[in-house]
């Protein structure tokens, strides 16, 4: 058999291989997946049932709970605040008339408020009366003795007892099942009595009728011996043939509520659904076959038309080999390999372009490579109608706080995806103003922007500036990224592109200079001035010097420091250099005059405000941390040299006021005089010394000597206040319970106590 027909042969028979080739996996897991369905429709659906018939039961329980607690608590609330209960059960003779009838209207009030209430009445044991709210009855006339009795002997203990039959009396021929509730009278724990409040059973049973449905479901309430208390709609047949769902628990009554569906409802719901999946699942299957036919039909041609295209090549190569290859693996590798060329050739086409694109960006703000700018413009930039006398500005944008501000909220990938937001942002900005600009980042967190003018406007910068402040506010309010420009002079022309980035670059290296997030260089500003260090050490030397030698003066010498940064116009990261400069000379100057200087001065510290001032927004912020820092320092410094030389007379005053204690003139006044020094003064000593204040070590003196008078001398109160400097009693009691917490005869009593044996 020649190739040809060869060929021909297996072209028949594809249609075929690929057609029966999808059955068997299809027919698997069609079956595989009916039945799992099955299964778990079945489940899904005893479990809904079962979930609704919980959330129904709850609810029942929950309202049945909550409406005999809340009757509860409000014939408990209307107890606790009428005054006549009170009187009732604490009066040590007969309870008037008035008392009785304040009881049984406030009774009836009760009855009426709530059509759950049988009734309620009280039970004096002292009296053996009730107190109904038809007003005063002996107990043996009483219709519900028999549960008084039980009350009497002590078999039922306070609190919801179990379901009754209550004799309502005259009013009632037949007895009616109550649940009833004993409290204990007088409120909460009396023995004099009780409050006996009986609500119906029927309500109750109303309204577990009214929530379940008698037809699908069925519930019955057991008590705490099992015995049945009620089942929904009488239907006791129902709960015995039914499927029990849930089991609930009402711990108040100590009822078990049992609830499910009646027989026949549940699966017959379930089997439905079945026959309804199964009639699905056959005509999906029908479905699923008749697609697999068109998919089959359909992709049988584009993949004849692809081998046709390739036959000349498969005979040459079958020709050459002398061996049969398979069809799938040849189309595999013939398009395997076209894809890879055309991948590789886009690839390296979109590289070389991007690559090209940034060198010419790079370029242009560097002034080098110029040669045939134009020409390079118009065939990498999307800038248009660019030639020779084109005028341009560059604007450097920066995101404000990049590391702690951006980087730390910002994942890697979100931070690309914001950049190239921000790009976007500012071309659709400039193209709303009439202009062109070309982005492109050139550090991790500036942008350059090179805007063309296209109507030959030299003086575009206010156009230039309302695009930047535009910008700034929409990426603040959206993305949450606050932004600063810096936008250079016009550049006529392409050479002076340079220029223009220079001076843009220039303004963002002096934030703390800007006024505002968005900045104009002047052609004055490209060149940068060589710091005069040897200037800036020699003023702030001086600053130091004044400093040391504790003069006022030292704030205007950093005045005149901050004036001149902002004359000669630093960049931020000098100023930084001089302030850090300024710090470490200060403290190789005045951290050894005692421990407390070096720990303000330490490392730790003066890089906690060199941060502080790095994210000061201006040269101002700057300068108010700065002068809050060394003015705190400052004090510290004056203290520490004040106290080196009174340290001698603090231990001095410290010896006097401990000799002197007793003395009811001792104060701080009295100690100035003593040392010649101001009062507010000596108090600073000496609560510098001894971390104490004056008054604080005064009483502390007193309070010890009293205490020991307390202990060993039987001194009235007052004698005592005269010998540790009190002008009486009262004031040194007064003292004495701040101090100690107790009284000073408590004190006497406590201390002597505990050294008596026999106590």
């Amino acid at each position: 058999m020649s190739w040809s027909e060869e060929w021909g042969l297996l072209s028949r028979t594809w249609y075929y291989r690929l057609l029966f080739s999808y059955f068997p996996i299809f027919f698997l897991t069609m079956t595989v997946l009916i039945f799992i369905a099955f299964v778990f429709i079945n489940d899904i659906s005893r479990e809904e049932t079962r979930k609704a018939d919980r959330i129904s039961s709850s609810y029942l329980v929950d309202s049945l709970d909550r409406t005999i607690r809340d009757i509860e608590l409000s014939v408990m609330e209307a107890v606790q605040s009428e005054q006549a209960y009170k009187y009732y059960f604490n009066s040590q003779n007969q309870v008037g008339e008035e008392t009785v009838y304040s009881i049984a209207q406030s009774l009836r009030e009760l009855t009426s408020s709530n059509p759950w209430i049988q009734s309620i009445y009280l039970y004096d044991k002292k009296n053996e009366s009730v107190l109904t709210s038809s007003g005063s009855k002996d107990v043996d006339s009483f219709s519900d003795k028999a549960w008084i009795d039980r009350i009497d002997s002590g078999s039922l203990t306070s609190g919801w007892q179990p379901v009754r039959e209550f004799d309502a009396g005259v009013n009632q021929r037949t007895p009616i099942r109550v649940l009833t509730v004993d409290k204990d009278m007088p409120l909460p724990f009396g023995s004099d009595g009780a409050l006996v409040i009986n609500i119906k059973m029927s309500s109750i049973e109303q309204s577990i009728d009214s929530m379940v449905n008698g037809q699908l479901s069925f519930m019955s309430i057991l008590d705490r011996d099992g015995q049945i208390v009620y089942d929904a709609h009488s239907d006791r047949e129902g709960a015995v043939e039914g499927q029990e769902l849930n089991t609930l628990s009402l711990e108040r009554l100590g009822w078990t509520i049992s609830s499910g569906i009646k027989e026949g409802n549940l699966y017959g719901w379930v089997s439905v659904v079945s026959y309804v999946w199964v009639i699905i699942a056959v005509v999906t299957v029908i479905c699923a076959i008749v697609y697999i036919i068109y998919i089959t039909r359909r992709n049988y041609k584009p993949i004849q038309i692809i081998m046709n295209r390739i036959e000349a090549h498969q005979i040459r190569v079958l020709e050459q080999s002398g061996s049969r290859t398979d069809e799938m693996k040849l189309i595999d590798g013939v398009l395997e390999n076209l894809i890879n060329h055309m991948m590789d050739s886009d690839k390296k086409s979109r590289e070389n372009v991007l690559l090209q694109r940034s060198k010419l960006f790079n370029d242009l703000l560097n002034g080098e490579n110029l040669d045939h700018a134009v020409e390079r413009l118009k065939d990498l930039s999307p800038l248009t109608g660019v030639d020779t006398s084109s005028c341009f500005a560059v604007v450097v944008g920066e995101i404000n706080r990049y590391e702690k501000g951006f980087q730390e909220r910002f994942t890697r990938g979100e931070q690309n995806t914001l950049k190239f937001a921000l790009m976007n942002v500012l071309q659709e900005l400039s193209r709303n103003a009439g202009m062109q600009c070309w982005t492109e980042w050139v550090s991790s967190d500036q942008i350059a922007i090179l805007f063309l003018s296209t109507d030959g406007n030299l003086d575009m910068t206010e156009q230039i500036r309302l695009v930047a402040e535009e910008c700034r506010s929409w990426v603040e309010q959206n993305l949450r990224i606050s932004l600063s420009f810096g936008i250079g002079p016009i550049a006529e022309g392409i050479k002076a592109i340079r220029e223009s980035y220079v001076a843009a670059e220039t303004v963002m290296h002096r934030r703390l200079l800007r006024d505002g997030d968005v900045a104009l260089a002047g052609y004055g500003e490209t060149q940068q001035q060589l710091l005069d260090t040897y200037t800036y050490l020699q003023m702030i030397a001086d600053f130091v010097k004044r400093f040391r030698m504790s003069s006022s003066q030292w704030r205007d010498q950093l005045e005149e420091i901050f004036a001149a940064y902002e004359r000669d116009k630093l960049p931020d990261d000098e100023i930084h250099s001089l302030i850090q400069a300024m710090l470490q000379m200060l403290s190789r100057e005045v951290a050894v005059m005692s421990e407390q200087l070096q720990e303000k001065l330490s490392e730790e510290n003066i890089n906690k405000w060199l941060m502080l001032m790095k994210e000061a927004e201006t040269l101002e912020g700057v300068k108010d941390i700065l002068f809050d820092d060394l003015t705190d320092l400052f004090r510290t410094y004056v203290s520490v040299t004040e106290t080196k030389s009174y340290k001698a007379m603090v231990n001095e005053m410290k010896n006097y006021i401990e000799e002197q204690f007793a003395n009811p003139d001792l104060s701080l006044k009295h100690l100035s005089d003593r040392f010649q020094i101001t009062g507010k003064h000596a108090s600073y000593l000496f609560k510098t010394e001894f971390n104490m204040k004056f008054v604080d070590f005064l009483t502390e003196l007193r309070m010890k000597e009293t205490e020991r008078l307390l202990r060993s001398t039987d001194l009235s109160l007052q004698d005592i206040a005269l010998k540790v400097g009190y002008a009486n009693g009262i004031t040194l009691g007064r003292v004495f319970k701040r101090v100690e917490g107790i009284t000073p005869g408590d004190y006497r009593r406590m201390k002597r106590g505990q050294h008596d044996p026999e106590s």
